[in-house]
């Protein structure tokens, strides 16, 4: 048999990432419907942080491949798309009828839309700036809400129209053509000042002294900050 008729085999590693995020995007909605919510919401903190990985370990270890790609992407909408929709919509949307399942849907659609663009759009777009807000950073932005709020001990039902309006929000700026910071300029194997190790350090500690907090309020200044850069780039051409 030709090389070019061998099957293709598939890399263990970033897709064993993958497969891993996959699973805590499941898993945040089994917990969701078993109304543990704060599981939920640590779950796809831990998606995030696994989807960050893979595709970084694909460059490093020179393993990218179309497969990963494709599947990659099946994952980010499950984990970033449905996930939150559905944890949200169980924690304060049910009780709102037809406005909770419509901002969940647009919460949705939007992960869909922003994940299709995304895969269309390689190669063409300026890599330094992401084209509307990311779906994991959208993802964290909802389940960082969830979880403070529980911290709180402020019920679902309470933060019912915080919760649909931000839902509505993020999935609405998902599909906007607002620059974010993509940060994949910055290059890993390339050596940094002390000071840059020691804000690292920092940075940690911070989120370590209250996770739920320090997240939300991360995630809620990301998703605000191609808002005033958008501004801020209005002005400048006026």
């Amino acid at each position: 048999m030709s090389p070019e008729l061998r099957r293709r085999g598939i890399y263990v590693l970033p897709n064993l990432l993958t497969t891993a995020a996959l699973f805590a995007g499941f898993y945040a909605t089994v917990q969701a419907m078993n109304g543990r919510f704060e599981h939920s919401a640590v779950a796809i903190f831990i998606a995030m942080v696994l989807d960050g990985l893979d595709g970084r370990v694909a460059r490093m270890t020179n393993t990218q491949s179309a497969f990963g790609a494709e599947y990659d992407s099946l994952s980010d909408m499950v984990s970033f798309g449905v996930a939150p929709a559905l944890v949200v919509y169980e924690w304060a949307l049910k009780g709102m009828g037809k406005l909770g399942w419509i901002a969940a849907f647009i919460y949705c659609v939007g992960a869909a839309l922003r994940l299709a663009r995304f895969n269309a759009n390689v190669g063409v777009t300026d890599k330094r700036y992401f084209q509307g807000l990311p779906s994991p950073a959208a993802a964290a932005l909802i389940a960082g809400l969830v979880w403070v709020l529980l911290d709180l001990g402020i019920s679902g039902e309470d933060a019912r129209w915080v919760a649909s309006l931000l839902t509505a929000f993020a999935g609405l700026t998902m599909v906007s053509n607002i620059p974010y910071w993509s940060g994949k300029e910055i290059n890993l194997k390339k050596s940094v000042p002390f000071i840059v190790v020691a804000a690292i350090a920092l940075g940690f500690a911070l989120v370590s002294s209250y996770p739920p907090g320090v997240l939300f309020a991360l995630f809620l200044g990301y998703a605000l900050s191609g808002y005033i850069m958008a501004v801020w780039h209005w002005r400048s051409k006026k």
